[in-house]
Parts: structure tokens; C-alpha cells; sequence
């Protein structure tokens, strides 16, 4: 809600640049957000609507766009959605990102890291097939998966 509110002063998931979803058959609840892959495969956008930030962010331009859904459907988490005649894609709020702020419970966090991200190239390979919402919900049952693993390990 934070997200959607600073970038267009509406409360609403659909207008968020994170989208958090609730696996509720298997126990899961997380964020799926750009990750700014090694691979940067939105880019591959036709009209160069889409080139990347000082802090390694993408960056929309509005005015180039043509909402062709290329970037949409090149990333493979769904980490990118268009609502309306908008592109919606993580900008890290200018380097404070919103989210972080609203987040009491600590559960997302940003580190500014100087080198890449991490590749996607296996996970793209999965998803190919998928729709935008299909790649958010695989992406996170497969870290979330692991990520409760690691966490029932620790307070075993």
C-alpha cells in the first residue's frame, strides 16, 4: 500500500510496484518484486521504453512506451505488470523505498549492493509458458519454499 500510495497517491495493490501475494495452500505469504536480474530481460523492450537507473533500477519512460506487454511477459517472476496505460516495475523509490519504510515486521529490507543481481536464467526457462501472475506465484513458492526450510532448521 505505501508503494502504491507515494507513486500515485492511491491505496491499492493493483497500483503497487511490489506485489505481495498469499499462498495460503502451502503456508506461504511474500513479496515479488525486481530483483534486477543479471539478465535484465525486460529490456528487450522494442520501442527502448525501458533503460536502467543509477541505483541499478528499471525506469519506465511513459512518453516511449507503447505498451507493447514485451517487458511484462520477458520477465520471468512477473515482477513487471500494466495496469491500465501503465507499466509497473520497482524504482526503489529513489533509493528509500517505501515498502522498507512501511514494513514493521522487518521482512523486507534493502541493501544497496554495487555488484549485478542475481540471474533468473534457470527460473526463465521455467516460466516461459506462464502468464505474469502464474511467474509471481512459482517464484515465490519456490524461495518461500526455502526460505521456511531454512527457518524450521534454525528453530528446530
Amino acid at each position: 500500500m505505501a508503494c502504491a500510495f507515494f507513486h500515485t497517491g492511491k491505496v491499492s495493490n493493483r497500483l503497487a510496484r511490489i506485489k505481495v501475494l498469499n499462498l495460503y495452500e502451502i503456508g506461504i505469504d511474500g513479496p515479488v518484486v525486481c530483483v534486477q536480474c543479471k539478465e535484465r530481460y525486460c529490456l528487450a523492450c522494442p520501442e527502448e521504453a525501458l533503460t536502467i537507473g543509477s541505483l541499478g533500477q528499471i525506469v519506465v519512460s511513459p512518453t516511449v512506451c507503447t505498451l507493447c506487454e514485451a517487458c511484462e511477459k520477458s520477465c520471468p517472476i512477473g515482477a513487471i505488470s500494466i495496469c491500465g496505460d501503465i507499466v509497473y516495475v520497482c524504482d526503489l523509490c529513489g533509493g528509500k523505498p517505501k515498502c522498507v519504510e512501511a514494513c514493521t515486521e522487518g521482512a523486507i529490507s534493502f541493501v544497496r549492493e554495487e555488484a549485478k543481481g542475481l540471474s533468473l536464467k534457470t527460473i526463465k526457462k521455467e516460466t516461459r509458458k506462464m502468464s505474469p501472475n502464474q511467474k509471481r506465484q512459482f517464484y515465490l513458492k519456490r524461495n518461500g519454499a526455502a526460505l521456511r526450510e531454512k527457518w524450521s532448521r534454525k528453530h528446530a
